[in-house]
């Protein structure tokens, strides 16, 4: 039960005999309490004329997934199975991350009859948002009383990573083609694979012309000059891509108001976007010291959707990484030399003293990539001397980006490549690395 402003006011009326009537004071009272009672009456009265919000039946319709940032339409379908009119409000109670426009919304609905809320969720988290409990409350036709229930109502919508990073994909895929001999563009790398033979035009690299070919070409009898025959060439396919993503503490913490296990989810559906379409078989493995999530054996479209899926439950944990265990875990994927993509954070030595320890036993079997994002702020601090406090900021960004350094060079000494970037240019850096791989001939 609830009161409403409408029966405080009516009790406030019950002053006015005791302004009135000051002088004989037992009167006042006297009206004040009968008063009183009055309202107290006529605010059961009330009650007992109210609908009954237990006899509402609620069916919830909701998306099952949608991405995060973009706006997801929920209905909410309420039935009166009683015999009057329930005139009211209606309350639905969502976590706050699933970015509900608005929780209360006025109710009508006559006896037998059925209503649909229809309400926007913008989430600005990930994972699974839920909802458990409606509450309704229903006001008799004074409206002084109401009647409330909360009701059990449950649902859940699942929030996928936004893939941002996507806008980088069509220029990514076009240097994918060029490398592929799809287009005009024929471009040869050490240890790429030999694709068809075509004649030689101005501007070929003379290094691709196959001799051989061209003498079988050449006919004396025929009048015609000799025709140069020049070999194209295509990057390898079918080559494994082992995405690894540090889900440990260091994952949690936030730059540029993003965490970086989100950077992490973009850079890895970027690269994987890419590397199907190149026709390279990609995994994915999240782990800190258990599996907290894993992609294997995807192909083509179905690859992406299985990621973002088994990314939108992950949150970091706020433990150490076991990187000693980084090796097995690869090796479990497949014993093929792979390209190995750690994401994580590149801190002070002495935090990354477990990568560094078992990057030289992944380097002897694989191409490794440690990809890290990188906090623009540190940079703008170094810049900034104007005070005394600037200086300190400027000194302390200092060595910390020193750090970063002493642990890139250690990095580059176990025989890995490092990325580096802010959250919006790490994404299409990994994918230059492995195009660029690519066309190296190191895949």
């Amino acid at each position: 039960m609830t009161l409403s402003g409408r029966f405080v006011a009516l009790l406030c009326l019950g002053i006015v005999p005791v302004v009135l009537f000051g002088a004989q004071a037992g009167t006042a009272y006297l009206a004040f309490a009968a008063w009183v009672v009055l309202s107290v009456v006529l605010g059961v009265l009330d009650l007992l004329l109210a609908a009954s919000p237990r006899r509402v039946i609620l069916e919830r319709r909701l998306p099952a997934r949608v991405r995060l940032g973009t706006e997801g339409a929920a209905e909410l379908l309420v039935t009166n199975t009683g015999r009057r009119t329930i005139r009211g409000q209606l309350r639905d109670a969502w976590e706050p991350s699933a970015g509900l426009d608005r929780s209360r919304h006025p109710l009508v609905v006559p006896s037998g009859e059925r209503r649909r809320i229809t309400e926007t969720l913008t989430p600005w988290r990930r994972g699974e948002r839920r909802v458990s409990d409606v509450t309704i409350r229903s006001w008799g036709p004074l409206h002084l009383w109401a009647r409330q229930a909360t009701l059990s109502a449950p649902g859940r919508i699942r929030v996928l990573p936004p893939f941002a990073s996507r806008k980088h994909l069509p220029s990514r895929l076009a240097r994918l083609r060029e490398l592929d001999g799809m287009t005009s563009v024929q471009l040869r790398g050490q240890g790429t694979e030999f694709d068809s033979l075509r004649e030689y035009v101005r501007g070929d690299d003379v290094r691709s012309i196959d001799w051989r070919a061209t003498a079988r070409r050449h006919d004396p009898t025929s009048g015609s000059g000799a025709r140069v025959m020049v070999r194209t060439w295509r990057p390898e396919r079918d080559r494994r891509v082992i995405l690894v993503i540090d889900t440990a503490r260091t994952s949690a913490a936030r730059i540029e108001n993003e965490p970086r296990i989100d950077t992490a989810f973009e850079s890895a559906l970027l690269l994987a976007a890419l590397a199907s379409r190149a026709g390279d078989r990609v995994d994915l493995l999240a782990y800190d010291r258990t599996v907290r999530g894993r992609v294997q054996g995807a192909t083509g479209g179905d690859l992406l959707a299985r990621m973002v899926d088994v990314m939108a439950g992950i949150e970091p944990a706020l433990i150490e990484m076991d990187w000693s265990a980084v090796p097995t875990q690869v090796a479990a994927i497949t014993s093929q030399r792979s390209l190995v993509v750690l994401l994580t954070s590149i801190e002070a030595p002495g935090a990354s003293r477990g990568l560094l320890s078992v990057l030289p036993q992944l380097a002897r079997k694989h191409t490794v990539v440690v990809a890290s994002v990188t906090d623009p702020e540190t940079l703008r601090a170094t810049v900034d001397r104007s005070n005394r406090d600037g200086v300190y900021r400027a000194a302390a960004a200092e060595r910390s980006l020193l750090d970063v350094s002493r642990v890139t060079a250690a990095i580059q000494r176990s025989g890995a490549d490092v990325v580096t970037g802010s959250p919006a240019d790490l994404p299409p850096a990994l994918s230059d690395r492995y195009l660029a791989l690519k066309a190296a001939g190191r895949l």
